[in-house]
């Protein structure tokens, strides 16, 4: 189990401080958050959405700045042609707990971002709950993470990876996002945690329900 540990840490070192290195991701992540949220500012300007309606618009730049950041896991690996070092060097337990703790704490900034930004100059619903605004978003983050890191693989070595993404992760992240701007209505309107619960059981059981599916088939996908 140490080794284990040490293998994932070692990937997501290796992560990390390529981005450090680069800054292309976070740097493109948060021009893109800031120009659409931008845009939306001006669109809405004198229009005051109602819960609802503020709550899809602010997913809907979640999921596109997810689709723009977090497929470049393993994408990024066989652009730079180290695929083939990181298989011999790493398990693919190893390599798929690293690359998921790196796309979670990656989509955990983009999701602060966005809602720092999106409150700042888009017109939006009152927080009435906060801490379950806070939940969801947290939980909204760590399903985004997860469907993206196995996607990522599965197209990392096809012709049409910028295509072949959001196409996939669409039909597969679509509960989450529902079930997702659900909850974040029920925040703007002040609705108690209980009332929320459910919800949060949907998008944590789907989170593992991921996590558990692409663990097993990621071994698979890694090899072939």
């Amino acid at each position: 189990m140490l080794k284990i540990s040490k293998g994932i840490t070692a990937v997501l070192q290796k992560d990390i401080k390529s981005e450090f290195k680069t800054r292309y991701s976070i740097s493109t992540l948060l021009l893109f958050v800031l120009t659409a949220v931008t845009m939306l500012g001006f669109s809405l300007a004198g229009v005051e959405p109602n819960t609802g309606q503020s709550s899809g618009l602010l997913w809907v730049i979640m999921f596109f700045a997810a689709m723009t950041g977090l497929s470049k896991s393993f994408i990024s690996e066989e652009e730079r042609e180290t695929s083939l070092l990181l298989k011999l060097t790493s398990s693919p337990t190893n390599v798929y707990f690293g690359k998921l703790i790196f796309n979670i704490l990656l989509s955990l900034v983009i999701s602060i971002a966005t809602c720092l930004l999106f409150f700042l100059f888009a017109p939006a619903a009152k927080l009435n709950n906060l801490a379950g605004f806070t939940i969801t978003i947290i939980l909204g983050a760590l399903g985004l993470a997860s469907a993206s890191t196995i996607i990522s693989a599965m197209i990392a070595k096809a012709s049409a990876k910028g295509a072949l993404f959001p196409v996939l992760s669409f039909p597969i992240l679509l509960p989450l996002i529902i079930v997702g701007i659900d909850s974040t209505t029920m925040s703007f309107e002040g609705k108690s945690l209980s009332e929320i619960s459910d919800n949060f059981q949907i998008m944590l059981g789907y989170c593992g329900a991921v996590i558990s599916l692409s663990f097993i088939l990621f071994e698979f996908i890694w090899k072939d």
